[in-house]
């Protein structure tokens, strides 16, 4: 396994490009750093879930160039799976196992000793508001339960790098307050978050940084307040400043 570096981005990616019908990602360049929490906005369409599903290894490039802390996602993609986690939007767990059951198999798939994985378990769950559910099968669960769950089995490797992708759909105003909880949690302890979400309040107040990208490039990038300033709106609303930039980018092409 190739080590990962501790002084490099803990996600860069160099012209980036995936084309379908039409190009989905068109020569993407983004930099997070470690240890930040970061938003990637857009419209429907626009090339985030296609970049992230990318990053995390489960689509391949046309071209460009993926670095995860240091190491080449596209050469040794083993390594740099190891250290991240994905979650997608719609949760894919097995229906017939309790979610204690679920990531202790997770765990097994990495290798995790046991001893250590089943209290670390047991603690992502009830953090998640879980606990009264440890031991029903996963059958009877809601989207939101569901997607609570496959956010646990994601992180029960400690990954440093978690990338999520509307993590938020489906949860209730409860449960969106725990895995809200849950990701801050892992930022201040060192961890790197990349997010995708159309709340764009959730993006507004915890994010350090937050990209917007459009038809496939990143058209815009900083602080709520160097967005604002970049748009000559300083005190309006990131939904204000996220349509302006959509708006503009559209009448661009």
């Amino acid at each position: 396994m190739t080590p990962a570096v501790p002084s490099s981005p803990a996600l860069q990616v160099r012209g980036l490009t995936k084309r379908f019908d039409r190009p989905a990602v068109d020569a993407l360049d983004l930099t997070v750093r470690p240890g930040e929490f970061y938003a990637l906005l857009g419209p429907n369409g626009a090339g985030k879930t296609t970049t992230l599903r990318m990053v995390a290894g489960l689509l391949r490039p046309d071209a460009g160039s993926v670095s995860v802390l240091g190491i080449d996602a596209l050469a040794d993609p083993i390594a740099a799976k190891q250290i991240m986690a994905w979650v997608s939007d719609e949760p894919m767990i097995y229906d017939k196992l309790t979610p204690l059951e679920y990531l202790a198999f997770v765990a097994g798939l990495w290798g995790i000793d046991p001893g250590i994985s089943g209290p670390s378990a047991h603690d992502l769950l009830v953090s998640l508001g879980l606990e009264p559910h440890l031991h029903e099968r996963c059958e009877g669960f809601s989207k939101g339960m569901r997607q609570k769950v496959a956010l646990a089995g994601a992180l029960v490797h400690d990954p440093r790098l978690i990338i999520l992708d509307e993590p938020l759909t489906g949860l209730d105003a409860l449960s969106a307050r725990h895995v809200k909880g849950l990701l801050g949690d892992r930022v201040r302890a060192g961890c790197t978050v990349i997010m995708t979400t159309h709340i764009l309040e959730v993006a507004e107040r915890m994010a350090d940084r937050i990209g917007v990208i459009a038809s496939g490039r990143l058209v815009a990038e900083g602080t709520l307040e160097e967005l604002r300033q970049q748009n000559g709106r300083n005190d309006t609303s990131l939904e204000d400043v996220f349509i302006a930039l959509v708006n503009v980018e559209t009448a661009a092409a």
